[in-house]
């Protein structure tokens, strides 16, 4: 019997290179070559150009996720400050790169979709709702619509930076979690927080073999508080305190 093909999916790593860096001596410790990754590449107070550098020398097949969207398609006037001071980092050989990731990949060989967060919207999330200022897992009825017709029988999604793997009829749906940000707070409209309540960096590893697909959630410690330190370095006292605690602050 040939051996199961096993695949790491990342996502949301928010030029978090210190994070980064910890996933990346996991998966080669595991011997594990086929990555995919999920979009949300460098936005935020932290690394972003040495994010960019060290993902466009892996060359992982790679979607761009909303943020990342913003970043090289938004006018500068527009940008929140995660995303400017992004735009402002990287050099524009990064910046192209980034503009010319898909929105979303069909690998057909692997019978996977990806997408950053639905199918249709990168904005919106595919495994989560926003109830009471909180994400709560979305409904059977809500997934349905949000992931619409055709698809794979494993959707791989990212965005809300929480590790989930859920059943939807057929359908095997895995959110690896977030790599570099553990917590975040959404403001405006429907104003929610997303928290994992650690500052470990995540990433899941998809096993295909004959009986069928298994999930792996992984959670690896690194370098948190010099993150957390950069950060702060930077402005982003909030950044500090979600990367330190995987909790997102509140007034």
């Amino acid at each position: 019997m040939a051996a199961p093909h096993r695949i790491a999916l990342v996502s949301d790593i928010h030029g978090n290179v210190a994070a980064l860096e910890a996933v990346l001596a996991d998966l080669d410790a595991r011997g594990l070559e086929t990555v995919f990754n999920l979009g949300d590449h460098v936005s935020g107070p932290l690394w972003p150009r040495e994010t960019a550098s060290l993902l466009m020398a892996r060359g992982w097949p790679s979607i761009r996720g909303n943020h990342d969207r913003m970043v090289t398609d938004d006018p500068p006037t527009s940008h929140g400050p995660s995303d400017a001071f992004a735009a402002a980092a990287i050099d524009e050989a990064q910046r192209a790169w980034l503009a010319a990731l898909p929105a979303t990949l069909d690998l057909q060989a692997y019978g996977l979709f990806l997408c950053h967060g639905i199918p249709s919207d990168d904005r919106l999330y595919l495994l989560e709702s926003p109830v009471d200022g909180r994400l709560v897992a979305a409904r059977p009825d809500q997934i349905a619509r949000r992931l619409g017709r055709g698809r794979a029988a494993i959707v791989a999604c990212g965005h809300s930076h929480i590790p989930r793997v859920v059943h939807h009829g057929a359908t095997l749906i895995v959110n690896p979690g977030s790599v570099g940000l553990p917590a975040y707070e959404h403001t405006g409209a429907h104003a929610h927080v997303s928290e994992v309540g650690s500052p470990l960096a995540r990433y899941a590893v998809l096993e295909l073999g004959a009986d069928g697909p298994r999930v792996e959630s992984i959670a690896l410690p690194y370098d948190a508080e010099a993150a957390a330190t950069r950060a702060e370095a930077n402005g982003r006292s909030d950044w500090a305190h979600a990367l330190r605690t995987g909790y997102a602050r509140r007034a």
